[in-house]
């Protein structure tokens, strides 16, 4: 197989440039995938590296399988050997072979975010902080931006300059003891401590550069501090390294995310060839030039010129809605003519949205149209409590020290044990120092130690043997079990399933996904029985939401902006297309984050292949209020003539009574009358507040306009004003507020 043929130009250019530094540039749908495998493939067919000395990373899973699918197409079992997968499954390998080198036992476990809140909530006990007071979520937030930045607890502490900072350097030191104690590593920790082991171990380091004779790195946009400081220590000896990201594509600052990693290459590899790619081979020329228009007013970003050879297309429709729920009306009612016609199957639609809470109106109007629909970022197959809680028991059988397990399973089924006898089992393990495992193994132990007996009843120390006893066998018998094989065994010694039936309504559906989990563990037959349970349980724990969408469906599609990045779909509804919301309101008072939400509103525009749909409404209700905003301004940075505006003239937008109230009449029938039209009604030219302007306050100083709403004679504002004073509603005309610059 010819290799080079059927790429383009830039492709090309892309896959035969193989030595020294390489910065490919890859516009959305430019054939980025089929780039990357097709010089893995060159590199190894081509010019005869060995596939054992290049490495691959990527972000999901999802885009690792893809590639090593087509990898394997174009080699076959010459692929083999190959180091493809995640950054997340890369270092947990390095660190379950080479992790001792600095103190990491081959047995972690990896905690996800629930088991990083459970552990949290237990660190706050034991440093004396009232939850309540200080959310356990933004601590684990603030370390884990720590962590992402290689900040150790110690150098944190350094650098604590106020009380909420004083809180988290204790947390972050005592979570990481119980990390340790826990043999657990969080998500955070597999890059962290990768670095560390590479910066640390000389011996380690020199092996791993001397094997990896070319790195390459895809959605180089999205690595924070701890990702290019790998990709820079593994390709330090030979510098053949490729990255290939769009920082147009950045969305992921919230991660720690920095898409300057991508604009600093050229200066931190000295000579690097850059590449732009920039035909299109996803979407229509129109749908192009309508994100172009949008993305090109950010700065500090490599000017693509994205083009394709398919069709001009379908203008952009621009759709103004009266309110959320027309919106998804609107949305449901084209997707549901178009499946009653037989025009497209409802995979090919998706609906996108800024935030959570906008599936809520959505998911109403697809379930009133009886339109099949998935909505990603509900609860995922592994988050499910039944298949999590068989989970938690197979860690701990691997991994006794793995406290968070242990605590999640003690009762489940239910045993008697009660939240007070858990806490004397923790308090009980803390006082003879020891893990809280080791102390239940201390209760069927032949003879029991002197010092420090235990603290429970004659009832509960019975339920407390039992269990222990139970995952005691259990533990031995694994050692010859293939994991299918241990789970069933664990399902049937703890009654699992008697349990899924009688205790809850839903009793089938749950054990139909006990099932599945034990279909999924059969893939690991093939690997010895410690090996098999180590590796299942790893690829278990990175997987992601977008990792289980299967793309190919019989469903719509329901999705966050964020989520969507990395997925195609032939129609494509982007909702909520207003200010204050895309972009977000969290964003005006930062440019850099505003640039970003710009990123965001590109790539879903950039998701569509045939039709894109932006929507917006005059009246939405926010956090349980209703609020007028205007159009996003990015609906307003696309070129007019690539659009088609439509809207609901023939309905009201406001109610009634706040339409009388501003003195608005309306004509007989039914006319459109816009939330700018009542503004003005009741609060004239210089009252007349619009969302997102700037004001002053004599007492609270200087904020941004919320959201507008009509009351009575007057205009009530919302305003996100700086420092203490937060978030205010006022009535215009008592509020003395001045617009400010």
């Amino acid at each position: 197989m010819d290799i080079l043929s059927g790429l383009n130009p830039a492709q090309r250019e892309a896959v035969v440039s193989t030595r020294g530094p390489v910065l490919i540039v890859a516009g959305p749908g430019s054939g980025k995938t089929r780039v990357i495998t097709h010089r893995i493939a060159y590199l190894v067919a081509e010019e005869g590296v060995p596939p054992w000395r290049v490495l691959a990373v990527t972000f999901t899973n999802k885009a690792a399988r893809e590639m090593r699918d087509r990898v394997t197409d174009l080699l076959g079992q010459a692929s083999e050997g190959l180091t493809l997968g995640t950054f997340h499954a890369v270092c947990a390998r390095m660190l379950r072979i080479d992790g001792g080198a600095i103190g990491i036992d081959r047995s972690f476990a990896i905690y996800d975010d629930d088991d990083q809140m459970t552990l949290m909530k237990r660190v706050l006990i034991d440093i004396a902080v009232d939850a309540k007071r200080v959310s356990p979520r933004s601590i684990l937030s603030t370390i884990s931006k720590a962590k992402s930045e290689l900040t150790t607890p110690a150098e944190y502490a350094r650098a604590v300059s106020d009380y909420f900072q004083e809180i988290v350097s204790r947390a972050y030191a005592r979570y990481q003891q119980l990390l340790e104690q826990n043999t657990a590593l969080d998500f955070d920790d597999l890059l962290m401590r990768t670095v560390q082991l590479l910066s640390q171990s000389e011996d380690v380091r020199t092996r791993y550069q001397e094997r990896y004779l070319h790195v390459l790195v895809d959605e180089f946009q999205d690595t924070n501090v701890a990702q290019y400081a790998l990709a820079k220590l593994l390709s330090e000896k030979h510098r053949n390294i490729c990255i290939v990201g769009d920082e147009d594509q950045s969305i992921y600052s919230w991660r720690s995310a920095d898409y300057r990693n991508l604009l600093n290459f050229q200066t931190d590899f000295e000579g690097a060839k850059t590449i732009l790619l920039e035909q299109n081979y996803r979407s229509t020329q129109t749908i192009l030039d309508s994100a172009q228009g949008v993305i090109r007013r950010n700065q500090g970003r490599h000017d693509k010129v994205l083009w394709t050879e398919n069709d001009r297309g379908l203008p952009v429709t621009i759709f103004e809605a009266q309110d959320d729920e027309d919106e998804a009306r609107f949305a449901a009612g084209e997707i549901a003519a178009a499946l009653r016609s037989g025009e497209r199957p409802a995979g090919d639609f998706a609906v996108m949205y800024r935030i959570n809470a906008q599936s809520r109106a959505l998911e109403e109007a697809f379930m009133r149209e009886a339109i099949p629909y998935r909505l990603v970022g509900g609860t995922r197959f592994y988050q499910r409590r039944e298949v999590k809680d068989l989970i938690a028991y197979l860690r701990l059988i691997q991994n006794p020290t793995d406290s968070v397990s242990l605590l999640r399973v003690i009762n489940t089924p239910t045993r008697g044990i009660g939240a007070k006898a858990i806490e004397e089992l923790w308090r009980w393990a803390q006082n003879t120092d020891v893990p809280p495992y080791e102390a239940l193994r201390a209760l069927i132990a032949p003879v029991r130690p002197a010092n420090g007996a235990p603290p429970f009843r004659a009832g509960m120390l019975n339920a407390l043997v039992r269990f222990i006893d139970t995952i005691e066998q259990v533990r031995e018998e694994s050692l010859g079990l293939t994991p299918p094989e241990l789970l069933n065994t664990l399902i049937e010694r703890i009654q699992f399933r008697r349990y899924l039936m009688d205790g809850f309504e839903d009793g089938e559906e749950r054990w139909a996904n006990v099932q599945e989990l034990v279909t999924v563990a059969a893939q690991y037959d093939a690997l010895e029985p410690r090996e098999a349970l180590a590796s299942f349980l790893e690829n278990v724990a990175l997987v992601s939401d977008v990792d289980e969408l299967e793309q190919r469906s019989a469903a719509a599609t329901l999705i966050t902006l964020h989520a969507a990045k990395g997925l195609e779909f032939p129609v494509v509804y982007m909702v909520g297309m207003e200010e204050a919301v895309l972009p977000h309101i969290r964003s005006y008072d930062s440019p850099e984050q505003m640039e970003e939400e710009r990123r965001l509103c590109y790539v879903g525009m950039t998701r569509a292949r045939e039709r894109l749909v932006l929507t917006h409404a005059r009246r939405r209700a926010l956090m349980g209020t209703p609020v007028f905003n205007p159009p996003s301004r990015f609906i307003k940075d696309i070129p007019e003539q690539l659009t088609e505006s439509r809207s609901r003239s023939d309905d009201f937008p406001l109610d009634r009574r706040s339409i009388a109230r501003a003195g608005v009449l309306p004509r007989p029938g039914r006319v459109p009358v816009s939330a700018q039209d009542v503004a003005a009604a009741i609060g004239g030219g210089e009252r007349n507040f619009q969302p997102g302007e700037r004001v002053r306050h004599p007492k609270f100083g200087e904020g941004i306009i919320v959201s507008t709403r009509a009351n009575g004679g007057d205009q009530e504002v919302t305003v996100a004003f700086k420092g203490e004073s937060g978030v205010k509603r006022l009535m215009v005309s008592y509020a003395r507020l001045e617009r400010h610059s």
